[in-house]
């Protein structure tokens, strides 16, 4: 059994291009994390995910994204292939990481970490789908939890408050 994380910054990540990091370049700022897929009907969020990480990134906010094919198996794809759909389809900018688990025995302990810290729906904590959606802000307190089928855009009150966090 792994030891929990002091904090989400100590969870050791790895890049899509196979770089082993953590969150912890991400200190201060205000984290939109969401499991993403190439084939699944919500993929065109993408484009929302983008456009937010782009009016909010001098402000503070990362869109991090982490490919997972749990759902459907619509995330079939090599980190290459992955890499070249986000930048070709939806000129995808942010961050993405290699594709994890987020249910399960093998859940990654990052998603491990969001659930406990804010459950679902009726106080479930599982993953329903891709594109679910965990707002972090400033001080690394995980402040909203979204569905798939919330609209990027609609999250853009969420960030403005994670990015200006109280005290």
């Amino acid at each position: 059994m792994a030891t929990p994380a002091k904090d989400i910054y100590s969870i050791p990540l790895q890049t899509i291009d196979g770089k082993k990091t953590t969150l912890e370049p991400y200190r201060g700022k205000a984290l939109l994390i969401v499991n993403v897929a190439s084939k699944c009907g919500f993929t065109p969020q993408y484009e929302g995910l983008e456009a937010l990480h782009e009016k909010y990134k001098d402000k503070g906010l990362v869109v991090l994204g982490f490919p997972c094919n749990q759902f459907g198996a619509q995330e079939p794809g090599s980190p290459e292939e992955i890499q070249k759909f986000c930048s070709l389809t939806y000129n995808v900018t942010f961050p993405l990481f290699a594709k994890i688990d987020v249910n399960g025995a093998g859940a990654h302990p990052l998603y491990q970490y969001l659930k406990k810290q804010k459950s679902g729906l009726l106080g479930l904590s599982g993953i329903k789908w891709n594109f679910t959606k965990f707002l972090i802000d400033t001080n690394g307190k995980v402040v909203g939890r979204f569905p798939p089928t919330t609209k990027p855009s609609a999250l853009e009150p969420a960030i403005e408050s994670a990015l200006a966090p109280k005290r």
